[in-house]
């Protein structure tokens, strides 16, 4: 299956390595058994303490270069000059003034073929539509003239229009515009105060007579209007970012701002791949929806026989009392009034009455209602847990990457001299513990509405894989470095240092890591868009041959058996080197990828 070997094969020759790391190549092919990897080269340098070289190999540059980039950041000073070559390009080619090529991309949404078109298919069209007078009135040669809001006189000098024969005084021009520009971004398309006039109101009025405060606002919704107007970029939906993101691809909408915000681009819901925009949306919704908490009710409470409002049963015993106002007193099995029980019924923790009518079928249907919402309900929590669980380790992974980067790197350099840039491993790792967090943090939604049950067995197995790797990663950075940096406790009577190449070790360890982990999280991520239709197509295929399908059941589960077992259990007599972790084929007797010798 062509999909199958694009699942497994990563994009440089550590992929090889990954396969054996994490048994994945269980039920899909024996490429790779026989332990050889490619990235022998490159750890070999890393095993060297070459860290000059070994930097290149682990620095984020290597990340980028294997990922397209689809998408272009943009500051402020980058859409201004934007909007400003487009307004002036608009300009120059309909020989109009400046803020009239303004007015006229806004109402065509910055889309100059579109506006160019309709222009010279009909200028007196399109200027009578936007408020463009082709000839503005002159200013009258009288010495005073009334105001149309105010009816004060003033000189003509204290009167302006908006190119139209309606003229206002400055001060009422100014009141007109504040209130407009205080209005939201409607000012944009401010015309005449006099109801029958269409006549815009152009940028240089508003820079005239506005306030400074109302000219910056002005400006500011100019700015947005220009990337809300385009189909391509998106403004970032993080707090106080006042970048745009500009997407230029065509598949993966996942995006990453300058102030280190990654979102969907499609949806600017937070980056969720590998789930796509409709399962979020739904996702999110449940969480948010009172429909779990009616399933609660429905499944923990019963209503009271009189009242009907819900009520939990908290102790053991059956005779329950409805609160005020109510009070009514019944039995919480059958819901008959406890008047009617006694010792005759079964005293107060049992009711004979239930259960002869429960043999007669009289609750099934609700009895079978309830379950139904308890089932539920216990599913759904079971995959929010883990998802709210996710969340809040990748947070916590957040700030100790801040305390990484101000801390800890500064603490390394002291004591092993060595340069902060060359210990930018220890960042890639933490970067790379936080993108799978969120990673297997979607997981979850993806299994919660998998309802096909061969593609969820399989599912289960490649989040679990996924985890117990993330888990090899996240310890290693959390609780290994902290052998090499100085012991917060003031009590610690350690006093040796470990040496730089014992660090060596630990550098080698981490980004053999961070590498297994990025590519096999890239697989997978890979396999859960594509819908795991691999698994579906190797049943259909396995189903024309019984005995073949015997065979190969019988050999899937005898391997995933021994797969699913903890890492820490190698029944297959696989061996796990001491210095990577990686672990090895019981035919070497050294590290395929640090070379470590197994004895």
């Amino acid at each position: 299956m062509d999909s199958d070997v694009e699942m497994n094969a990563a994009s440089d020759e550590e992929a090889m390595d990954d396969e054996d790391y994490y048994d994945y190549d269980y039920c899909y092919s024996d490429a790779g058994d026989d332990g050889s990897g490619g990235g022998g080269d490159s750890d070999e340098e890393l095993v060297a303490g070459d860290y000059d070289e070994g930097l290149e190999a682990e620095g984020s540059d290597e990340v980028v270069s294997r990922r397209e980039q689809t998408f272009a950041v943009l500051s402020e000073e980058d859409i201004s000059g934007r909007q400003e070559e487009d307004i002036s390009k608009v300009s120059s080619v309909l020989s109009i003034k400046r803020e009239e090529a303004c007015v006229l991309l806004h109402h065509y949404k910055w889309n100059i073929s579109k506006l160019s078109d309709e222009w010279f298919a009909d200028e007196e069209k399109v200027r009578h539509t936007v408020g463009l007078l082709l000839n503005g009135n002159d200013r009258p040669h009288l010495r005073k003239l009334t105001c149309g809001i105010c009816f004060e006189g003033y000189s003509s000098d204290m009167m302006s229009s908006a190119g139209c024969a309606h003229f206002y005084c400055h001060e009422c021009w100014e009141g007109y515009i504040s209130a407009a520009i205080s209005g939201g971004p409607g000012c944009l398309s401010l015309r005449c105060p006099d109801p029958s006039c269409g006549s815009m109101v152009l940028q240089g009025m508003v820079n005239k007579l506005a306030k400074d405060e109302d000219k910056e606002k002005y400006a500011r919704f100019l700015l947005r209007a220009y990337v809300e107007g385009s189909k391509m970029t998106k403004w970032c939906p993080a707090p106080d970012c006042t970048c745009a993101v500009e997407f230029v691809g065509d598949e993966n909408y996942d995006v990453l701002c300058n102030c280190k915000f990654s979102f969907c681009w499609n949806c600017t819901e937070e980056a969720h791949r590998p789930v796509n925009c409709e399962t979020v949306s739904k996702w999110i919704l449940k969480n948010s929806a009172e429909s779990e908490n009616m399933n609660w009710i429905l499944a923990n409470s019963k209503p009271c026989p009189k009242c009907k409002r819900p009520i939990e049963k908290n102790q053991g015993c059956m005779h329950m009392t409805c609160t005020p106002p109510c009070k009514f007193e019944f039995c919480w099995l059958c819901l008959g009034a406890w008047s009617d029980h006694g010792e005759r019924t079964g005293g107060f923790y049992a009711c004979n009455r239930y259960e002869s009518a429960k043999k007669e079928g009289v609750y099934d249907e609700t009895e079978a209602r309830r379950e139904r919402a308890k089932n539920s309900l216990e599913r759904y929590m079971h995959y929010y847990e883990r998802w709210a669980s996710n969340q809040t380790s990748r947070q916590k992974a957040q700030a100790d990457l801040h305390k990484a980067e101000k801390e800890q790197l500064a603490k390394l350099t002291d004591i092993f001299g060595i340069p902060e840039t060359q210990l930018k491993f220890i960042i890639e790792a933490w970067s790379q513990i936080i993108e799978c967090r969120r990673v297997l943090k979607w997981t979850y939604a993806y299994g919660y509405y998998l309802d096909d049950k061969v593609k969820s067995e399989f599912f289960e197995y490649l989040q679990g894989e996924a985890e117990s790797g993330l888990e090899r990663l996240h310890q290693c950075a959390e609780k290994d470095l902290q052998a090499f940096l100085p012991s917060s406790k003031p009590d610690s009577n350690e006093t040796t240092t470990p040496s730089v190449a014992e660090f060596g070790d630990f550098r080698v360890k981490l980004a053999g890591l961070t590498s297994v982990t990025r590519n096999y999280f890239e697989n997978l991520v890979q396999a859960l868009e594509a819908g795991l239709e691999d698994v579906r197509a190797t049943g259909q295929a396995a189903g024309t041959s019984s005995t073949a399908t015997s065979s190969k059941k019988g050999g899937t589960k005898s391997k995933k058996k021994q797969h699913s077992k903890p890492s820490s259990d190698h029944t297959d007599d696989s061996w796990p080197c001491e210095r990577c972790t990686y672990l090895n084929l019981p035919s070497v007797d050294a590290c395929s990828v640090c070379e470590k010798s197994r004895y």
